[in-house]
């Protein structure tokens, strides 16, 4: 599981083209794409070359890292930013404070939850990113070092062999022509305004797609016969398709999948022991009894009783083979996409397994009819039973997406019940289409999409210490087939639901 971690850049310095600061802090809560994170002391593995990004975007690379320390706050690095446009303008944002917060970009490898925060004990670093909304204010840039040219002044030797470097890192290396460079030295010639410039089509060097390439990115930097050979290469896009290249871009459209696990965030969650495929939780099956006696009678003995609730775990597992050409020659988000398809179909597994197990476990709700009316009544009746038979109150509901968009449509003289409305005086919830949890009387509702339709088991109501999910960290094993030139990846991971009081769960049936 990958997840983001912003906080905040301490200062800016403006001469060696580098950025330092703070790029973590142990123990210190901050708000990720997972939520309320924290950090553990030294539970990232920096090892691996790590680049600098622009706000997590992997195709605006801004630098790399040159140095990190870990001490006993967090870890301070320092990053050396390229010749590019797009550093410059990093340099100067940071330097000013317009964007001077750092985020880092970690693979979660172990976790626990304490207290609703994700506590991260196990990571390796993927990337930085330079942002421009940090969440701890007590990590900032503390250097940014980059040479300047000041204003109004005329640029030294040095200063000029700097922009021809830049300028020299972000084109092709092939050669201009002679012309081109005279013609840049000469001296400029003054044309009236209302003057017409008369010119005749130029002999193009453009060729073909490469040399089109090129020059559109000469012609992009600034170069002025650049740009009147691709003006004169391209009547219309129709008759000269032949040299207008087609790109593809390295986002991902995904509409199948995600890592949301709805069910197992409405029970309680605990870490899988380090060893074994059973174990086993005590139960108490029995309780003293303590009543009237008569005077001088015996006492009753009333002993407590137990036994054991064996949980089984199980393996969630799934992989791909596919050829080294693949891997070696496509684009690097490709295997990124793999290990996150991988994770999502992770997720999707074992938020079944605990509906699963709800659905087994639960008591039956009685045949129900999705009306104002019949919903309050489910609910309520929901609350009674589970207080009766585990001795604690329903705090989470889930239901299917459909279950989901037919609350919302509950209304009491044209006026919705459940959605927040302004002027909506009889509301009994807060749902809305364009997020996935809310409050329904009085429950935290999460929309599972893992059920469906509006049948039996689409709404559950839940008391979360009645079951729990244990979990280990995920796994991934990547082998080369050496006959065949295959790769093989597979990603497991081991879980196990308790289903401690099988009452906890209240589901809905139908007529």
């Amino acid at each position: 599981m990958k997840i983001n971690f912003p906080i905040t850049i301490t200062a800016a310095d403006t001469n060696k083209r580098t950025i330092s600061g703070k790029i973590v802090s142990w123990n210190e809560a901050g708000n990720t794409s997972a939520g309320k994170t924290i950090f553990a002391k030294d539970s990232i593995d920096f090892s691996k070359p790590v680049k600098l990004l622009l706000e997590h975007d992997k195709t605006r690379p801004l630098g790399k890292l040159i140095d990190i320390t870990a001490n006993e706050q967090g870890l301070e690095g320092t990053f050396k930013l390229a010749k590019t446009f797009a550093a410059d303008d990093a340099l100067e944002e940071a330097a000013t404070g317009l964007r001077d917060g750092f985020s880092v970009g970690v693979m979660v490898d172990a976790w626990d939850n304490k207290d609703g925060a994700m506590v991260i004990s196990k990571s390796a670093l993927h990337e930085v990113s330079l942002v421009s909304d940090p969440a701890i204010a007590s990590a900032k840039v503390e250097r940014v070092v980059a040479t300047n040219t000041p204003e109004n002044s005329e640029a030294t030797a040095e200063d000029t062999t700097t922009q021809e470097e830049k300028v020299s890192d972000t084109t092709s290396d092939a050669p201009i022509a002679t012309e081109a460079v005279e013609a840049a030295k000469s001296e400029p010639v003054a044309v009236q305004a209302n003057q017409p410039v008369a010119y005749t089509k130029p002999r193009s060097p453009i060729v073909n797609k490469a040399t089109y390439l090129e020059h559109s990115v000469r012609a992009a930097l600034g170069n002025d016969d650049s740009k009147m050979y691709v003006r004169a290469a391209d009547d219309t896009t129709s008759n000269n398709a032949g040299l207008i290249p087609t790109r593809q871009l390295t986002e991902i459209i995904n509409p199948l999948s995600n890592a949301d696990r709805p069910a197992v965030d409405s029970i309680s969650r605990g870490v899988l022991p380090d060893a074994g495929m059973t174990f086993e939780i005590p139960k108490i099956t029995a309780v003293p009894v303590v009543q009237v006696e008569t005077e001088a009678d015996a006492i009753i003995e009333t002993g407590m009783t137990n036994s054991f609730v064996s949980v089984d775990v199980k393996k969630y597992a799934g992989g791909q083979t596919f050829s080294v050409e693949l891997l070696d020659r496509s684009s690097p988000a490709f295997f990124d996409e793999l290990v996150r398809q991988m994770e999502y179909a992770y997720a999707a597994a074992t938020d079944n397994a605990v509906l699963n197990g709800l659905a087994t476990g639960g008591t039956d709700g009685g045949n129900r009819t999705l009306d104002a009316a019949g919903l309050l009544d489910f609910i309520s009746d929901a609350g009674v039973s589970i207080y009766t038979n585990t001795l604690g109150v329903a705090q989470n509901i889930v239901a299917s997406p459909a279950q989901w968009g037919a609350i919302q449509n509950l209304a009491d003289a044209g006026r919705p019940i459940y959605q927040n409305l302004i002027g909506n005086f009889n509301q009994g919830g807060d749902l809305g289409s364009n997020r996935l949890l809310g409050n329904l009387l009085g429950l935290n509702f999460r929309v599972d999409r893992n059920l469906s339709g509006t049948g039996d088991n689409t709404i559950m109501v839940i008391n979360p210490d009645s079951y729990t999910w244990y979990e280990s960290p995920r796994v991934r094993l990547q082998t080369n087939v050496a006959l065949n030139g295959q790769i093989e990846v597979s990603y497991y991971g081991y879980g196990a639901l308790a289903t401690k009081v099988g009452a906890g769960a209240y589901r809905w049936m139908v007529a």
